[in-house]
């Protein structure tokens, strides 16, 4: 996240010599504000993850829609003004290309977080509906000795409460 606030420091100190460029700093910034807030969010969402608070990090989803809709918004401004920028202000261009790969960087590491809690609680509920499903099946053989497989009859749906 100071990665990004010392961009913005940059992009401030910078004189405005093209025209439009005040504009064009207006949506560098606007885009670093919703990229900033975003992401720290997002690292907050992981380290709740990464310590088991699923819980708590589920409580963050609506502020996160919020951050995601106003990172999209400035990005879409921001494409609709990309030729003006590219004229007026074309390193300034070039640098929120740069933080914005930075940016995805950081939200595959929390992506991949979450793919890997969604892979374990998965894990987790087929485990216990296989021990469920042991139990409520008779134990019998066929002619041949070998184990016999559970007709449908025997086989218990496993309900799960996502409220919890």
């Amino acid at each position: 996240m100071n990665h990004f606030n010392a961009s913005r420091q940059q992009l401030q100190q910078r004189p405005n010599t093209a025209p439009g460029s005040a504009e064009a700093r207006k949506l560098a910034e606007d885009l670093m504000d919703a990229m900033s807030a975003l992401l720290g969010l997002i690292e907050r969402e992981t380290e709740l993850v990464r310590a088991g608070k699923v819980r708590e990090a589920m409580t963050l989803e609506s502020k996160k829609q919020e951050l995601s809709r106003n990172y999209v918004g400035a990005v879409s401004q921001l494409k609709a003004n990309q030729a003006q920028l590219a004229k007026s202000a074309p390193e300034l261009l070039s640098t929120l290309h740069r933080h914005h790969d930075a940016f995805r960087a950081m939200l595959q590491v929390n992506l991949t977080v979450l793919a890997t809690a969604h892979a374990v609680s998965e894990s987790v509920v087929r485990g216990v509906n296989a021990e469920i499903q042991k139990r409520n099946v008779p134990n019998t053989y066929t002619a041949a000795g070998r184990r016999a497989a559970p007709g449908p009859r025997h086989i218990t749906p496993l309900a799960v409460s996502r409220s919890l």
